[in-house]
């Protein structure tokens, strides 16, 4: 038996499907049942943060596959107890549990880019450096590409790598990170083979809608389907690596047999999130406004992140299959 926790939501039912696909018999710990769940899985409503309804839902489970989570930056410092709460209790209680359970099979954790903080950078005199956190003055001056904290001097985005050094900077991403660090203190201890995979820009069908924790490419759907203009950020120059859903999926069922580690799953093809939205509305906007490129910003937000995967290639034996441009839906 394979659990899956968040298994009625956005990733984590493709995460069930794709499972069920291969065989596996599975069981779901979610706080609802999700109109996309399948019902040959096997249901436990419950919530992580409760003892009660993990003990019951870890009961014989061979693999754990940890999906349930806070996402998002949602809307602000008011949301840094609930993030604690669903994110690092949550996966307290269940590794509790799993200890108790005596699991001694696989263990993935859903992860996140945002660990990084912001991605690598190169200085041409100073070779790859680590820019601090952008501040409020150059924000509202429009300077939103970090310089060089050595010399002043414009930096070059590079692929992150996963032994890069993680700096979250935000309160999710520090959330995920702590997620990883539960998990390796957790590992350590019981020997069981574990893998954080940190996933970049996620999208693809049951994309959440209209809400404050979804990402870009479910912001600027929903924005679309209401017929309104997408509301980009900064200058949208930003660059992300946006994967498919369905991709994902798949790295989960590579990660119950391969080394544990931890993994980059992305495209490898980064794209500026000003391109993303007018890709998105030259294919999807049915007589919406094109996208409006605000100067708006979020002072947690990064300004360039994305991947090498290299390593997920190698080891994890993953490489991306769905385009990443336009096909939001399919």
């Amino acid at each position: 038996m394979i659990l899956v926790t968040g298994g009625a939501g956005f990733i984590g039912s493709h995460v069930v499907d794709a499972l069920l696909a291969a065989g596996h018999p599975v069981r779901v710990l979610d706080r609802q049942a999700g109109e996309h769940l399948d019902p040959r899985a096997e249901l436990v409503l419950g919530d992580v943060r409760d003892p009660v309804a993990v003990q019951s839902a870890v009961s014989g489970v061979e693999h754990f596959l940890h999906h349930a989570a806070m996402v998002g930056l949602g809307t602000g410092i008011e949301d840094v107890a609930d993030y604690a709460a669903h994110n690092d209790l949550g996966t307290a209680v269940l590794l509790r549990a799993l200890a108790r359970e005596g699991l001694r099979g696989r263990l993935v954790l859903a992860s996140s880019m945002v660990v990084y903080g912001e991605g690598r950078y190169a200085c041409d005199d100073h070779g790859i450096v680590r820019p601090p956190p952008r501040v409020r003055r150059d924000l509202d001056a429009g300077r939103f590409d970090p310089p060089c904290p050595r010399c002043g001097r414009p930096l070059r985005p590079r692929p992150v790598p996963e032994d890069a050094a993680s700096d979250p900077r935000n309160v999710y991403a520090a959330t995920k990170l702590h997620q990883e660090h539960l998990a390796s203190a957790f590992a350590r201890e019981t020997g069981v083979a574990t893998t954080a995979l940190r996933y970049h820009n996620v999208f693809g069908p049951r994309m959440p809608r209209d809400t404050p924790y979804a990402g870009v490419v479910s912001i600027f759907a929903s924005a679309l389907a209401a017929g309104r203009a997408p509301q980009v950020f900064e200058d949208g120059g930003q660059l992300r690596d946006f994967v498919h859903v369905r991709d994902v999926a798949r790295a989960n069922l590579l990660a119950l047999d391969a080394p544990p580690g931890v993994y980059n799953v992305c495209s490898g093809a980064p794209r500026s999130v000003g391109d993303l939205a007018r890709e998105l509305w030259a294919a999807h906007g049915n007589g919406a406004p094109p996208p409006e490129v605000t100067g708006r910003y979020r002072l947690g937000d990064v300004r360039h992140v994305f991947a090498d995967p290299a390593l997920a290639r190698e080891r994890l034996g993953f490489a991306a299959r769905e385009d990443a441009g336009t096909r939001i839906a399919a």
